[in-house]
């Protein structure tokens, strides 16, 4: 260590080197959106999706372009500039397939062959309330491609799989182009593209906008604190290269910010000014001894430096606990937290210790005398634990209870709708479709033969009709479509287009007849719904968003209808798609929190029973943090707030960063009674020299996820309220609770 603080201008050097490194990498820094990252990883349904999207493609790749005209859409100025849109959308980038009202037929045979009815009869207007009421009457459309009352009107855009950020913005800046030029102002979209587009969105407009807020409030909270500008400069400075360090490092390692991102600067600064604040503390302190700057600095890290690296070491431990999530996309935040905190602790020990080393120790100390309020609050605090231990046990114990009481009331019947951002363009389209149309969230239903039997069979499309009838009992599922729709088609046509021959044939005889008729003038359509080798079809809907919970109870109703149902010797019916993949991501958030708290709770007890050496100690120091995150999981409970994965962030946060106190408060205690003082007197020095820095970062970490509050992400805002308010409750916990402990379970 005597090294490392005389080479402290080397230090600078190397920092500054690694700073113009990281700003040239900042420019490869990626930002992604993919609902994929909440997939349960390694679960069997996931693998059978991604084996049935090799098949039949993804169930995401549309865009809805839902355009509303001011009384009807029956109206022949907007038909044509509709329908002149819908002809050009076929040709956009990316555009395998455009369909709406306008370019859409009814068959209909004859006895010259099939023959097309338009759906809508755009330059005859004397038809148009025909046109509607067999519209209504069919009920085909109607939610899908048309609103119940007409007064809007969808182009189904179909897209290649998989569009990236780049195509999508491509693709979205042609269809804006579009509407503009055909004057089609009063629009609503809906599609993966566009979620992309606004969620990344989102993510660099809340990274940029905590990132500055954080370093406001650091920069006020240091300047009350300390007073001296050039410490607030010193401190300001450190952590902000650590942040820019940080971000260097993941477009270094290629990784891509997720809906997660906007944390990162909250803690990379955050965490950072709670090392900085113990280890600049402790150090003013000791020159105010009169010991020389390098004396004061060496002894600062040999007694605080410890604990902050432990600090470090279990707050990262807390992050990487997400590792055990299903959802890449947490556990990705779980690493890249982790690696955050650490990066902060060393630039915090090495840029600021050299830092700090620099001004003469007259710049650094206050000119006043420091205030006697923080002696008398803090032995005014460790009186109130001596004399009130009882109290404190007794309403700790009572806060525990009802903080268990309140964990049962978790539920997760999280809505797609709560990650949108508030108040924006994306949220109300969402709304628009939701309440007009048949929502986002994408429904298969995969169907695959049993032994000899094909998808044509007369008897499998049976099935097929019975289990889709099935699916429109269920309210939220909407625009139901499978192969059986061909054949009901074309049977309606047989029977002069009229609705209620809009079902399959009575009879296999016709049934067969219609095959040919098919493979003539549909068979690209029907290559969507039907393998090569007609061993699987699918069944494709949407899902209003009614929420997970609900879902998944309409879920095990489907299960338990085929399972009775339908003929399984024949052919089996199984749900699946992205929709269903993110709903099951509930079953798993509960049990990887636990497990993954539990790992990282026994990671973080291994550490402190190598640091005090003390089963009792080691006890003590684990009951005040297991009370918070009972806490967090009472106010979800309570507030009615459903638990999802990104909420599911909370408890790691909660953990990692609150046993920091705990760990402060503890070594200093141990500190003291290996120098010889007794219980009293100990308890007394650990909270004059620790309880201040305890309680500044608190109040500090406090107002820095606070800052969430104003975030456009409503998961955010939840966060922060819920870390803000939990870290506030852990901090008097270690005041309150720690010494209690203390005084009864050690001698």
């Amino acid at each position: 260590m005597h090294k490392i603080l005389a080479l402290k201008k080397t230090i600078l050097v190397i920092f500054g080197i690694l700073s113009v490194f990281a700003v040239l990498a900042l420019g490869n820094l990626k930002f992604s959106f993919d609902f994929s990252q909440f997939f349960p990883e390694g679960d069997p349904d996931l693998i059978f999706y991604n084996e049935f999207i090799e098949e039949f493609g993804t169930d995401d790749n549309f865009l809805l372009i839902a355009i509303e005209n001011e009384s009807t859409v029956f109206d022949q100025d907007f038909l044509e500039r509709f329908d002149a849109l819908s002809k050009e959308a076929k040709k956009l980038p990316f555009v395998t397939q455009s369909q709406s009202l306008t370019t859409l037929f009814y068959p209909l045979k004859t006895s010259f062959g099939y023959t097309k009815l338009p759906i809508i009869h755009i330059n005859d207007s004397t038809k148009y309330a025909s046109d509607f009421e067999k519209l209504k009457e069919d009920n085909l459309y109607i939610n899908a491609l048309i609103d119940e009352n007409g007064t809007s009107l969808v182009l189904a855009l179909e897209t290649d799989d998989k569009l990236d950020y780049e195509q999508s913005i491509v693709l979205l800046t042609k269809v804006r182009s579009l509407l503009d030029k055909h004057g089609l102002k009063n629009h609503h979209l809906l599609g993966r593209t566009y979620f992309y587009e606004a969620l990344v969105a989102m993510q660099k407009h809340e990274v940029t906008v905590t990132s500055i807020a954080s370093i406001l409030l650091i920069f006020l909270v240091l300047l009350l604190i300390y007073r001296r500008i050039l410490i607030v400069f010193i401190a300001l400075f450190s952590i902000t290269i650590a942040l820019l360090l940080f971000l260097g490092l993941l477009s270094v390692l290629g990784k891509e910010l997720n809906a997660m991102a906007a944390f990162y600067p909250i803690l990379m600064l955050i965490v950072g000014t709670s090392d900085v604040i113990h280890i600049v503390d402790d150090y003013l302190i000791k020159l105010k001894t009169g010991l020389p700057k390098e004396k004061a600095l060496w002894s600062t890290l040999k007694e605080v430096g410890t604990s902050t690296l432990l600090t470090s070491a279990t707050t990262a431990i807390g992050f990487a606990s997400l590792l055990t999530s299903k959802s890449s996309s947490i556990s990705d935040f779980g690493l890249n937290a982790a690696i955050g905190v650490l990066t902060a602790f060393v630039t915090v020990i090495f840029l600021t210790s050299a830092l700090i080393l620099l001004p003469k120790k007259e710049y650094l100390l206050p000119k006043r005398e420091a205030s006697k309020k923080w002696p008398k609050l803090l032995s005014g605090i460790n009186n109130y634990t001596k004399k009130h231990h009882r109290p404190i046990l007794y309403g700790s114990l009572i806060f525990t209870l009802v903080c268990t009481y309140g964990i049962t009331k978790i539920d997760t019947n999280y809505q797609i709708k709560e990650s949108l951002p508030t108040n924006s363009t994306i949220a109300s389209d969402f709304k628009f479709f939701q309440d007009h149309y048949s929502g986002f969230r994408p429904l298969e239903v995969a169907v695959m033969t049993q032994g000899e039997s094909k998808i044509s069979d007369f008897d499998v499309i049976q099935q097929i009709e019975k289990v889709e009838q099935q699916l429109r009992t269920e309210a939220p599922i909407k625009n139901i479509n499978s192969i059986s729709s061909f054949y009901k088609t074309l049977h309606k046509a047989h029977n002069l287009n009229k609705s209620d021959f809009f079902v399959l044939p009575k009879d296999s005889v016709t049934f067969e007849s219609y095959k040919a008729d098919i493979n003539k003038m549909a068979r690209k359509q029907y290559a969507k719904f039907v393998n090569k080798n007609e061993t699987k079809s699918r069944i494709r809907a949407r899902v209003l968003d009614v929420g997970t919970d609900t879902l998944n109870q309409l879920y095990e109703r489907f299960d338990r209808f085929t399972a009775a149902q339908t003929d399984s010797s024949q052919v089996k019916f199984k749900l699946t798609g992205s929709g269903v993949l993110l709903d099951k991501n509930s079953y798993y958030i509960q049990d990887s929190l636990i497990s993954g708290l539990l790992a990282g709770l026994l990671m973080v007890a291994l550490i402190m029973a190598l640091l005090f050496k003390n089963l009792k100690l080691l006890l003590i120091s684990l009951l005040p943090n297991l009370v918070p995150l009972l806490f967090a999981g009472a106010l979800l409970g309570y507030l009615n707030i459903p638990l999802e994965s990104t909420i599911s962030v909370v408890f790691a946060i909660v953990f990692g960063i609150a046993v920091d106190d705990t760990i402060h408060f503890l070594g200093r205690y141990k500190l003291s009674r290996d120098g010889g003082l007794s219980k009293e007197a100990a308890l007394e020095v650990t909270f004059l020299k620790t309880g201040r820095a305890l309680i500044i970062t608190t109040t500090t970490l406090f107002f820095g996820f606070l800052i969430l509050l104003f975030s456009a992400h409503a998961p955010s805002v939840t966060i922060g309220l819920l870390v803000s308010i939990t870290l506030l409750t852990a901090l008097v916990l270690d005041l309150l609770l720690l010494p209690v402990l203390i005084r009864k379970w050690l001698r």
